[in-house]
């Protein structure tokens, strides 16, 4: 009895909790109770992890000082026409264009400079720049533009000083190139493509650069900041922002950079730069000798103990050399103290002396070493002009032999001293320091010699030319 309660109450029980639970699911579906909703857990935020700040590695200070203090150099000239037919009168009268004097003057973004006295108003820039301008004008980085004057320049080392007349202007200070070393970072500043001052950032590649052509005397800083048409004339800076070099040239297949520039040494300009000042124009010095490189074969030949140096191969009666006891055959290899690298080298050491200044120069003859004491002498500038009338020898520039080139005295020649890439010389195979002996068998010595026995037969041109050890016959069409 007791066992069949206890059965009727756990029924009971169970009956009424099942009805229980379908009232309350009954009444959630009616709004009655409340339905609960789940929730997730809110995640909770984790600190980044912060890194220790510290000033990262900029050239901002150097740019802010250094930009205000290189210029854009532009300048009017009459505008080549892109036409031959603008050439003629006749078709300028027809069109209604005013005759090819009187056309106007165009102004045109060509390079750079540098400001290196505020005060005068002195601007440093490249020769080549401003050799044919009518007028030159320098474009400050605030936008100022100023007319200037040319106070010198010297196409033999492509420098040339302007002169502005201005307040608030930024100089920038002058470093010394000859504490300059290979591996040095360095900044590019200039006006390439006419954009506006721009900086590039290199290295210093190579030192004393020499035997390019570009110049009659080199002794280039080689760099791989990037230099484009119109950085010429701007600064090569180092990391105090003072200047090191002025931009000078690029080696490229086109007209873009491939990480090889050129730029002047500033001690270098900085001398020419005094001179211009100073005298309106540069006296470069000489020895009057003819000089060559030291080559492992005249090394072995004349059993020397140094790799390099200047071996005399003449010496010029009477000059500063001669009276100080130098001979042909003598090999320079201190000049003042510092090694001579090579026979350019020595010339731009020689170059930038002045006129009568003595200096010490140190030579092997015969296996023993001695030093004389010379005088520098002033080296007389060649004339150099172009074949005028000769439309084949069109982009190249001639000179009569300097004494100090190796052939001087040796034989009669006109030496090529520039060349224009694409020109038909240059297409015909004419290189920089070709002397060209004869034109269609005539021998030449002279620039108008030259031009004449040129203008005998207009082409073919039967060239010989003299290359280096070499004699060469050039056919010039």
């Amino acid at each position: 009895m007791e066992r069949r309660n206890l059965v009727t109450i756990l029924l009971v029980s169970l009956l009424a909790i099942a009805i229980g639970a379908g009232l309350g699911m009954l009444a959630a579906q009616q709004g009655l109770l409340p339905t609960r909703i789940f929730t997730p857990p809110v995640p909770r935020l984790v600190e980044p992890i912060r890194l220790p700040s510290f000033n990262a590695p900029s050239l901002a200070p150097v740019l802010k000082n250094s930009l205000p203090g290189v210029v854009n150099i532009a300048t009017t000239g009459g505008p080549s026409p892109t036409n031959p037919l603008f050439n003629d009168p006749f078709f300028r009268r027809f069109f209604g264009l005013p005759p090819e004097n009187n056309r106007a003057q165009r102004t045109q973004s060509v390079g750079s400079g540098v400001i290196v006295d505020s005060q005068n108003g002195y601007v440093l820039t490249n020769q080549h720049l401003i050799s044919k301008a009518d007028e030159i004008f320098v474009v400050l980085q605030d936008k100022r533009k100023l007319k200037a004057t040319v106070v010198g320049s010297d196409p033999d080392t492509d420098i040339a000083v302007l002169k502005v007349e201005q307040d608030n202007l930024t100089a920038l200070p002058l470093g010394n190139s000859d504490n300059v070393q290979v591996g040095d970072f360095v900044v590019a500043i200039g006006n390439p493509f006419g954009l506006g001052n721009t900086a590039t950032f290199g290295i210093v590649s190579a030192l004393e650069r020499t035997g390019l052509g570009i110049e009659g005397y080199e002794n280039f800083i080689q760099t791989d900041a990037s230099i484009n048409p119109g950085n010429s004339g701007g600064a090569l800076v180092d990391l105090n922002g003072e200047v090191i070099g002025i931009n000078t040239a690029i080696l490229s297949g086109g007209e873009g950079n491939v990480g090889i520039g050129f730029a002047i040494p500033i001690n270098m300009a900085h001398r020419i730069m005094d001179q211009l000042i100073t005298h309106g124009k540069v006296s470069h010095g000489q020895i009057g000798v003819s000089i060559q490189d030291v080559t492992p074969e005249l090394k072995s030949a004349m059993n020397l103990d140094v790799d390099a140096g200047a071996i005399v191969t003449q010496v010029i009666q009477g000059g500063p050399a001669d009276k100080a006891g130098i001979q042909q055959g003598d090999v320079i290899v201190k000049f003042d103290g510092k090694d001579v690298a090579s026979a350019a080298a020595l010339r731009v050491m020689v170059g930038f002396k002045a006129v009568g200044d003595t200096s010490d120069i140190e030579l092997i003859r015969k296996g023993q070493r001695k030093t004389v004491r010379a005088t520098i002498g002033e080296a007389k500038p060649a004339e150099n002009g172009e074949a005028k009338g000769v439309d084949l020898l069109k982009g190249a520039t001639f000179s009569s032999l300097p004494p100090d080139n190796p052939m001087y005295g040796k034989l009669q020649g006109v030496l090529i001293v520039k060349i224009d890439p694409g020109s038909p010389a240059a297409f015909a195979g004419l290189q920089t320091g070709d002397i060209i002996m004869s034109v269609n068998q005539q021998p030449v010595s002279t620039i108008d010699q030259l031009v004449a026995a040129a203008k005998i037969r207009k082409a073919p041109l039967l060239l010989t030319v003299r290359r280096g050890n070499l004699a060469l016959f050039i056919v010039v069409r």
